[in-house]
């Protein structure tokens, strides 16, 4: 009887121990995520302060006018803010929470994606095209309609593969860098050289998933490697389909939806 007392407490210990040591393994993971949400969500912050965060403060600041930007900035804003919130959860072993709150970012992840492409359209439809961009509306809105492209797909596979922790949470990360691009463009310093600065600046995000993946695990997670590669292709593909007759054919059939 002893024997097998001591013997079911031997293996407590070492269950608690295990389960301390896996904890503690878990910590980094938790905080790199974790921090790679609040970057996204101060880099979008800083982007958009003067044209929709602190707009009373700067009233001169070109900032879309229609009332559908409100909207859609605030739905965004959601978004941005609802990451740093699941990685606290799963950091705080809230799993249930968060598998709770997911359902609601599904919901918001479809309106997102509604609201963007009618925003962009809105704005390609505008006389003055996009606010701030000296590009041809019908041409520049292939980065817009890329990048929701783009945001759709990762979102989609990130609730396919809600059961796998890793893979998910590098896909709604890539999903995320969407909403970078746009906010670095508003940077002072990104603003003044362009696209090719835009996106070598959102890289810089996914160069950081890279080195973690390389550190924890001695390779790319196929979700780095394959989706890195979609979003670093992209890039220099919308440009050079952005002035395609083909393209333009189709962005004046889309803008002509809205009447």
């Amino acid at each position: 009887m002893s024997g097998t007392t001591e013997g079911i407490a031997g293996q407590a210990s070492r269950d608690g121990a295990g389960g301390r040591a896996g904890r503690a393994a878990a910590r980094p993971e938790h905080r790199f995520y974790t921090g790679m949400a609040l970057a996204i969500l101060a880099t979008v912050l800083v982007g958009f302060a003067r044209s929709f965060y602190l707009k009373p403060v700067f009233p001169a600041w070109p900032a879309p006018p229609e009332p559908i930007f409100l909207v859609h900035g605030l739905a965004f804003t959601a978004w941005v803010l609802l990451l740093p919130l699941q990685a606290t959860l799963v950091a705080r072993r809230r799993v249930d929470l968060h598998r709770t709150v997911g359902a609601y970012g599904a919901a918001l992840a479809l309106a997102m994606i509604v609201l963007g492409v009618l925003g962009a359209l809105v704005a390609a439809t505008r006389p003055g095209g996009f606010v701030g961009v000296p590009v041809p509306p019908l041409q520049f809105l292939a980065v817009p309609l890329f990048a929701i492209a783009q945001f759709a797909l990762f979102v989609v596979l990130a609730i396919a593969r809600r059961r796998d922790g890793q893979a998910h949470k590098r896909l709604m990360l890539l999903a995320s860098f969407q909403m970078v691009t746009p906010a670095l463009a508003r940077w002072p310093v990104v603003m003044d050289y362009g696209p090719p600065a835009f996106f070598a600046a959102t890289d810089l995000f996914l160069v950081a998933l890279a080195i973690w993946d390389l550190r924890t695990r001695g390779r790319l997670h196929p979700v780095t490697l394959w989706g890195g590669l979609l979003m670093v292709a992209a890039q220099p593909i919308q440009l050079v389909v952005s002035g395609t007759e083909p393209w333009l054919t189709f962005a004046r059939w889309a803008t002509g939806l809205l009447g």
